[in-house]
């Protein structure tokens, strides 16, 4: 009895230490939650940047796109960590592609590709941050995608002309927006 719980034992241990590692290889978005392992400097807890030269840059970004989310949408409450990528490499390291010029993690963070360095695309990435936040990551994977990129694109300020399915999912969003009492957003959102 001794040696099967020895070996059970050894086989749950080398799961334990093998996971984290198949993870980082093989899903790369994970590695959001250690990013300095990725060729990139974090110059705070929430803002990491691949080149140095544009650290300046990338706080005021940060700080100018959160300030507006929580003034005009809703309070984040966990600031998230955003890795502002100055180099395609950098992004595809991150395992995003082009023409995608940001993507949010669930609640684990953003990830700024180099085309991606302005206001529109920081505060559609961080309304995508509040859903999760707000709405927990199991009801937001479950709500529809005219909510999420709607929300996202129509809170923003986004003013492009968008392709469809966006601009249809924008158009959706905004005529469901008008109809609910913006006091209970997140309520009325959980329930779609």
């Amino acid at each position: 009895m001794s040696i099967f719980k020895n070996r059970l034992r050894l086989v749950l241990l080398t799961i334990v230490l093998i996971l984290p590692l198949a993870g980082w290889f093989f899903f790369k978005p994970v590695r959001v939650l250690l990013p300095e392992l990725n060729s990139v400097t974090c110059i705070t807890n929430n803002i990491c940047v691949e080149n140095l030269s544009k650290k300046e840059d990338a706080k005021l970004l940060y700080e100018k796109s959160l300030n507006f989310i929580n003034n005009y949408i809703g309070v984040i409450e966990s600031h998230p960590r955003i890795i502002f990528c100055s180099s395609i490499s950098c992004f595809k390291s991150f395992g995003f592609h082009l023409p995608a010029k940001a993507k949010t993690i669930g609640n684990f963070g953003i990830v700024i590709g180099p085309k991606g360095w302005s206001e529109i695309f920081m505060r559609h990435e961080m309304i995508h941050y509040l859903q999760v936040e707000k709405l927990g990551l199991y009801s937001y994977v479950r709500a529809p995608l005219w909510f999420k990129e709607g929300m996202a694109y129509s809170l923003s300020n986004d003013k492009r002309e968008l392709k469809k399915p966006w601009s249809e999912y924008r158009k959706k969003f905004r005529l469901w927006y008008n109809k609910i009492d913006k006091h209970n957003l997140w309520s009325e959102a959980g329930n779609l």
